[in-house]
């Protein structure tokens, strides 16, 4: 407004003339003018929209590439000690069950020879004949995976792997008797595959025995390794 008085002030006084003037006031008016054009065409944020946008890598999930079948078949061989006994070779069958994700109940059945006991070794006499040293066991018990987690072999490449606590109750046939057991221990699972795994259990095996007339309660340990397949 004040250079659009200025300039008719001018004409006034004979300094410019008409056509000068409107070449003026265009010349003085054009810059506003695109300024305000450009505004109007620029579209208007949003009100709520945020002053920053954040640019966020989104990664891709795989899905754990795990069955989700719940019984598990597996053979295992490893030591076993018979009290007095000494230690000798087992093998066995496991059958299990996985009733949760944390919970599962397995079957087992397992054999072994026994050797010599102490009074025997002495040379006085034998206590068992040959077919009474083989030893059998048979026992159902629960499990309760107490450490699930994954092993990492590269920063890309995980195995799922659980610690676990296993107990129950069976039968032990040996020296011609079959004898009430329970046992209790604890074991490793590795996954491999999403249909096979590795297993490393330790297990103690409790039972009386009356072999002497005297029935004593035997402490027999067992530590294994095995395989199992998911189906």
């Amino acid at each position: 407004m004040e250079v659009r008085v200025f300039v008719l002030f001018l004409m006034r006084l004979g300094k410019v003339t008409r056509s000068k003037a409107v070449l003026l006031l265009m010349l003085v008016l054009m810059p506003p003018l695109a300024i305000a054009q450009e505004q109007a065409q620029t579209p208007l944020a949003p009100a709520d929209a945020p002053l920053i946008q954040p640019e966020v890598e989104r990664k891709e999930i795989i899905d754990a590439k795990i069955d989700t079948e719940d019984f598990e078949l597996g053979f295992f061989g490893g030591l076993y000690s018979t009290e007095d006994f000494g230690t000798n070779s087992v093998v066995g069958a496991t059958f299990a069950f996985h009733v949760t994700e944390d919970f599962f109940f397995q079957l087992a059945a397992a054999e072994t020879e026994t050797q010599k006991s102490s009074v025997e070794r002495l040379g006085f006499f034998n206590i068992l004949s040959d077919d009474e040293r083989t030893l059998q066991y048979y026992s159902i018990s629960v499990g309760y995976n107490i450490l699930p987690g994954e092993a990492f072999v590269t920063s890309n490449w995980a195995f799922y792997t659980a610690f676990y606590l296993i107990g129950g109750i069976g039968n032990t046939h040996f020296a011609g008797q079959d004898n009430f057991t329970a046992n209790f221990g604890a074991g490793f699972r590795f996954v491999a595959t999403d249909w096979m795994a590795f297993h490393v259990d330790m297990r103690d095996h409790i039972f009386d025995l009356d072999i002497l007339g005297e029935e004593q309660t035997t402490h027999n340990l067992e530590l294994s390794m095995g395989i199992t397949f998911f189906f």
